[in-house]
């Protein structure tokens, strides 16, 4: 029994496709945590056990990890609370579920930079490896898969890209780093999941097929859409300004921001893209295949 948490969202529903394509002839059960059914294809709700809830509830966890071997751990960030709330204390009862029902290996979404000078000042990055640690240290085999930002952080930007022909960040407009399309995060959950020979704790790197910069996001996008695409820098304080003006917590706008400030110092180039640590999937056909709909919307 594999267990699928946020399998709605932009990873767990590319996961739950892979599993749903590959699971049964593996004998694998699958059940999924999701706060409304509704959400899920019929064709899904049909093929999988759905426990109704937020996984950081301890009686939904509780039910859920009941009979499971497996699990895929996700957090999805709550703007309301500080990074250690949403992120630790959000999946402590989850940890406690993992030894109550004696799960064996899981396998979470976390971020790039462990092992690097900026990891303990990197914001919500700083409190992604903290719940790695807190789900190693419950005694299951675990795999953090290591990311860098996503392609389809990009489709937040699809109405300035469409009215005004510009994107923004925060980083150096020359800054090259790794970007990964949320596809291929999936694709390695799945097969760790399937495949559970692994033991012990460790990080997985899923780096996409080759670094960025802001400038080079530009001219793909100009050479994608068909139009002017540039960049704008945002300065961190003004970024600040305006998150607190949203009414997030004050505490997670500064782990945003502290994230922000730790990828423009080279956060996310500490680890060597390999044959193993490259995924497939590049930024124009990305940027094909997700953005450009959405800008011609």
């Amino acid at each position: 029994m594999i267990v699928i948490t946020a399998p709605t969202g932009n990873i767990g529903r590319h996961l739950l496709g892979r599993l749903l394509d590959s699971a049964p002839a593996a004998g694998e059960e699958l059940r999924v945590i999701v706060r409304d059914p509704a959400r899920l294809p019929d064709a899904v709700r049909g093929r999988v056990e759905v426990i109704t809830g937020s996984h950081g509830d301890a009686e939904v966890v509780d039910r859920a990890f009941e009979g499971a071997d497996a699990v895929f751990w996700l957090v999805p960030p709550d703007a309301t609370l500080t990074p250690y709330d949403a992120y630790s204390e959000f999946t402590r009862p989850a940890v406690r579920a993992l030894g109550a029902h004696g799960v064996g290996h899981v396998v979470g979404v976390s971020a790039l930079g462990r092992g690097t000078p900026l990891a303990d000042r990197a914001g919500l990055v700083t409190a992604s490896l903290a719940m790695d640690d807190l789900i190693a240290d419950s005694g299951v085999a675990y795999r953090a898969l290591a990311n860098p930002s996503f392609f389809e952080n990009l489709l937040e930007e699809s109405a300035s890209i469409r009215e005004n022909g510009v994107f923004t960040d925060s980083v150096d407009a020359d800054r090259k780093a790794p970007l990964v399309a949320t596809a291929d995060i999936a694709a390695v959950a799945a097969g760790l999941l399937l495949d559970r020979s692994w033991t012990g704790t460790d990080s997985v790197p899923v780096l996409g097929p080759q670094d960025l910069s802001p400038n080079d996001l530009a001219r793909i996008m100009t050479e994608q859409l068909g139009r002017p695409v540039r960049y704008e820098r945002q300065p961190l304080d003004e970024l600040h300004t305006v998150l607190v003006g949203h009414g997030l917590n004050e505490a997670f706008v500064r782990g945003v921001v502290d994230m922000k400030r730790a990828k423009d110092q080279g956060l996310d180039a500490g680890v060597a893209r390999t044959p193993d640590t490259a995924s497939p999937t590049g930024f124009e056909q990305s940027c094909g295949r997700t953005l450009k709909p959405s800008v011609r919307c």
